[in-house]
């Protein structure tokens, strides 16, 4: 297959990307072609740093990137000839099968679904962003790419995670949960009811209203939400986690007896890190666009890009587009 990989999308883009791109390659052999989208001479400049001369590498010349502050729709009116851009195009030609970017999240949401469109039975795309849970893995969806949902974007959300975690992760029925204020039926705001009331006649297996507090130990495989409550509520999983970790260093550091307990325990703590880390997930599928698109973390190590081009093999060889498609013409059947 054929991956096409931002060069220059992250905060510490090319370095790390050409550093993921190496490892990714020496892992996988499915990888007929790669191709880095930006600026040729910065690429090549990183590649030779890196030690990286793999012959499937094809670098495709960008001479924009879209930076942080710049606005969603910058690939499409100001900088159209950004690496972001310039990717979404190679899979809108057919040069390639998946595209993967730790660069502006917006950015890459508006590139891939104006230039791909949506799949037949999508209105909106929607982020699906894993989350550490007791039981493995969950998806939160949408994590940001549609914040003003109307309820059959939800429920085509709940369709999509589901097919995403069966075919690609090997979850058998995953367990479809609505965020709202309560696990009672009547629980929520007008919308959330509504919501409730679509996916109990979804070909889905939904066990109905979650709260915050369910996320991680209830065994809920996708917490479906609007992305507006999506990205809240990923952002303040990701602030918790660190403040926790800061505040449990500052607490061990404040007598040698509890740094001697913290050297004994210190491969209980780097566990529970790694477990917690969105490194080992890589990116987060943008579920409902024609074509793979997988969006990693803005401050992506190299072994952050590397699991997310993992995820974006998995997801062209396990044919995720295609079955939800089959999946989405169930509804209203």
């Amino acid at each position: 297959m054929n991956i096409v990989v931002d060069g220059m999308g992250g905060d510490f883009a090319p370095k790390n990307v050409i550093e993921g791109v190496k490892l990714a390659l020496a892992e996988r052999k499915d990888i007929t072609k790669l191709l880095l989208t930006g600026d040729e001479q910065t690429l090549k400049n990183a590649m030779q740093a890196a030690g990286l001369s793999d012959r499937r590498i094809e670098i495709v010349h960008a001479s924009q990137v879209v930076d942080m502050h710049d606005p969603a729709t910058a690939p499409l009116r100001q900088k159209k000839d950004s690496s972001i851009t310039v990717a979404a195009d190679l899979v809108k030609k057919g040069e390639a099968e998946a595209v993967f970017s730790a660069g502006h999240t917006g950015a890459s949401v508006a590139a891939t679904s104006v230039k791909w469109r949506m799949l037949k039975g999508v209105d909106r795309p929607g982020i699906a962003s894993p989350v550490p849970a007791e039981h493995g893995l969950g998806l939160i969806l949408d994590a940001g790419a549609n914040v003003d949902a109307k309820p059959q974007h939800l429920v085509q959300y709940a369709v999509m995670g589901s097919v995403y975690l069966k075919h690609v992760i090997g979850v058998q029925s995953p367990k479809i949960g609505l965020m709202s204020v309560g696990e009672e039926d009547h629980k929520g705001t007008d919308f959330t009811r509504e919501v409730f009331g679509l996916l109990k006649d979804a070909p889905v297996n939904f066990v109905g209203n979650i709260e915050g507090n369910d996320i991680f130990d209830k065994g809920i495989d996708v917490i479906l939400c609007d992305g507006f409550t999506g990205n809240v509520v990923l952002k303040t999983c990701e602030g918790t986690a660190k403040i926790m970790f800061k505040w449990l260093k500052s607490e061990i550091k404040a007598s040698p007896l509890r740094m001697l307990g913290a050297l004994i325990a210190k491969n209980a703590f780097k566990s529970v890190k790694e477990r917690g880390s969105y490194e080992s997930y890589g990116g987060s599928p943008l579920l409902g666009v024609n074509g793979i698109c997988i969006i990693g973390h803005g401050s992506s190590s190299a072994l952050a890009v590397k699991n997310g081009i993992r995820v974006a093999c998995e997801s062209v060889s396990h044919r995720v587009n295609p079955h939800i498609e089959e999946e989405l013409a169930k509804l209203g059947k």
